[in-house]
């Protein structure tokens, strides 16, 4: 697959590629643009074309949708943005997916996957329509307690109690403020889609982090940083090296 990526923060774009080599190893990188001029002429003048493109909305010299204004682009288009205000506009044109910057790992897979879904066949423009517009004037709600078990049952334990979640040797753990730990039989990718992301952060596979448990940030190995927290664990926590810089602007949105 030959992607396209319009992009201009060179960060976000480093974090992109990084991204779809994990995950499309196969896939070719044609450029990596940041302008409404340069990807008009890119795309106009060369004959290779790609197959998928990740764009930014706000680009250096002004918005995206200048781009269809002056050349027709005929692949499917996944939005990067902070903000969700486009995102009609954005599927007026190719859009098939609209990622909310910081972009995670786990949004672009499930971006990929629509890709595969609707190879062959794709929704009239207007049902996708209805279907963002619902998805973004629907309000989210978010899991407030859990049962976790307790000796001989489950008792109910409130997310805001919650310090760590935590896998070790494929069982996963609460750890609360008052340092009890807890197993719970859910997966924690699940855990994950029901917790208000401005309070849990999931910084690794095994782990998801309440914001008010973290105390220091250090540096590790490999670009990677550990997070120290009050609550003992077996291991380090160690944030993987593609999710720091997400991890760190999500630490400072108090």
């Amino acid at each position: 697959m030959n992607i396209l990526i319009i992009e201009d923060e060179p960060q976000t774009a480093n974090i992109l590629k990084s991204i779809i080599f994990d995950q499309q190893p196969q896939s070719q990188i044609l450029a990596v643009l940041d302008s409404i001029e340069s990807t008009t002429n890119f795309l106009t003048g060369k004959t290779v074309l790609p197959d998928l493109i990740f764009m930014d909305i706000q680009l250096a010299d002004g918005l995206c949708f200048e781009i269809f204004k002056q050349v027709e682009v005929k692949c499917p288009i996944i939005f990067c943005t902070a903000y969700d205000q486009y995102a009609l506009q954005a599927f007026k044109t190719n859009g098939i997916y609209y990622l909310l910057k910081p972009v995670r790992e786990e949004d672009v897979a499930k971006a990929f996957s629509k890709i595969k879904t609707l190879k062959s066949t794709f929704k009239p423009e207007t049902d996708v329509l209805e279907l963002v517009k619902n998805a973004i004037t629907q309000k989210k709600t978010f899991r407030k307690s859990i049962l976790v078990q307790y000796r001989e049952s489950y008792i109910p334990l409130l997310m805001d109690d919650i310090a760590i979640f935590h896998l070790v040797d494929e069982i996963l753990y609460a750890y609360t403020f008052d340092q009890q730990k807890y197993a719970i039989f859910k997966p924690i990718s699940e855990i994950e889609d029901e917790v208000n992301s401005e309070t849990f952060f999931r910084i690794s596979r095994q782990t998801l982090v309440n914001r008010k448990a973290v105390k220091e940030i250090q540096p590790y190995f490999n670009r990677k940083v550990c997070v120290k927290t009050s609550i003992k664990l077996p291991e380090t926590l160690v944030v993987s090296r593609l999710k720091v810089p997400e991890f760190m602007k999500w630490m400072e949105q108090l």
